[in-house]
């Protein structure tokens, strides 16, 4: 499988040779074996970049998580011969990631032996990566509609409608949407179902939403909007700091009202491993003696 991938990555069989340290003789014959006992052709030999096959593309996403779960294997029976030491592995997103830090924070200082390795990663390609065994634990904004996943709630977070100090808004406590319809908003150019609820609601109380730029990425939404650019929505968690310290001013937009919940997903089938299941019950006791927005909330699968 590990030649078959290289083979596949590198489309070449010589370049694919040369990252193995093998001869190209020996690649071509390992490959012609699995195609024999698989009975499929899984490259088109006759393609310049050694293109594969509709039996290969197949092939190609369950070898990537044979190797994934071998890797995971590896990992579990070095962490038992470590005396539990391992590595937390988690995906989560600019966002997401900050309800990450206060927990991670808790867990190093109780499992100081544990590596933890937080992955960038969109939103949307968590779920895959979890069923892939690429990373143990994902955290989510919205729950996961695969029925091989289970979700719990963690964290309770809200949409904020937020101005820049000089702003001629900053001074009030609340507005009504159709106040909005002048106002030209700063947004996060990602796609999300959040972003789809705002629309919606611009629409049934019939004003126009001017979205005048689109950032890539939360952090420079929120300081373009400092500097005395425009308005944005933006989930509360990502200005705590800028509110307290008057960089930001919150007004409350009574239609735009909407919660958002943080998940921790992972596996339904999973054995998690000891690091996995040490962060859950931080998790737990973090949200039992902090309260607020924290949590911990199993969620059921419909």
């Amino acid at each position: 499988m590990e030649t078959f991938l290289a083979v596949a990555e590198e489309r070449s069989f010589s370049r694919a040779a040369h990252r193995l340290h093998r001869t190209q003789p020996a690649v071509s014959q390992t490959v012609a074996k699995l195609e024999a006992s698989l009975g499929e052709a899984l490259f088109d030999r006759a393609s310049r970049d050694t293109t594969l096959t509709a039996a290969g593309k197949v092939l190609q996403e369950y070898a990537h998580k044979l190797l994934n779960l071998r890797t995971e294997a590896t990992h579990a029976l070095s962490e038992l011969r470590l005396l539990h030491r391992g590595t937390l592995s988690l995906a989560a997103n600019e966002y997401t990631c900050l309800y990450l830090l206060p927990v991670l924070h808790q867990f190093r200082r109780m499992h100081p032996l544990i590596k933890i390795s937080v992955q960038r990663s969109l939103a949307s390609r968590i779920a895959d990566e979890l069923l892939l065994h690429s990373v143990e634990i994902g955290v989510l904004s919205f729950k996961p509609q695969d029925r091989a996943l289970r979700s719990i709630v963690v964290f309770r977070d809200e949409l904020a409608f937020v101005v820049g100090p000089r702003h001629p808004m900053a001074g009030k406590q609340s507005v009504a949407i159709r106040d909005l319809h002048d106002e030209v908003f700063v947004a996060h150019n990602v796609p999300s179902p959040q972003r789809a609820k705002v629309l919606e609601a611009f629409r049934r109380h019939r004003t126009e939403l001017r979205i005048g730029v689109e950032l890539p990425s939360l952090e420079a939404v929120r300081r373009f909007v400092e500097l005395g650019n425009g308005v944005a929505l933006v989930p509360a968690l990502t200005v705590e700091r800028e509110l307290k310290g008057g960089a930001l001013h919150r007004v409350l937009v009574k239609e735009l009202q909407m919660e958002r919940k943080l998940r921790l997903v992972h596996r339904r089938d999973a054995s998690l491993s000891h690091a996995a299941v040490s962060f859950l019950q931080v998790v737990r006791s973090f949200a039992e003696a902090t309260g607020g927005s924290y949590c911990y909330l199993q969620e059921r699968s419909e």
